[in-house]
């Protein structure tokens, strides 16, 4: 059995992303949004489904985001929208290593 090896691109460093906030960065040719929320990082597709705006910019809410277009609100730990639960983003591994945000690559 072959297992797979995740690859992690370093995209930021933490202070460029406080907590309570929200950032957009291009991992791998793809828009990725970066939430903060209390030191966990959490990644996910940047574009709502409802309007493609970005989530990165949204309003973030403990641990929900608020689209900026419509006001549709994610779970930044799952991608699900809030009112339908398993209808979302997709979401990437994220973590700190010694100041920096590294994101799994796929």
């Amino acid at each position: 059995m072959t297992q797979s090896v995740v690859e992690f691109i370093a995209v930021a460093n933490l202070e460029q992303l406080p907590p309570g906030h929200g950032m957009t960065f291009t991992v791998a040719g793809r828009e990725v949004a970066f939430f903060n929320v209390d030191g966990t990082i959490y990644a996910m597709d940047d574009a709502c489904l409802h309007a493609a705006a970005s989530l990165g910019t949204g309003k973030l809410e403990g641990k929900i985001v608020i689209c900026r277009a419509h006001g549709w609100p994610y779970d930044v730990t799952t991608g699900s929208t809030v009112h339908v639960p398993g209808y979302g983003v997709n979401t990437y591994p994220a973590k700190v290593v010694e100041g920096k945000i590294p994101v799994a690559s796929k």
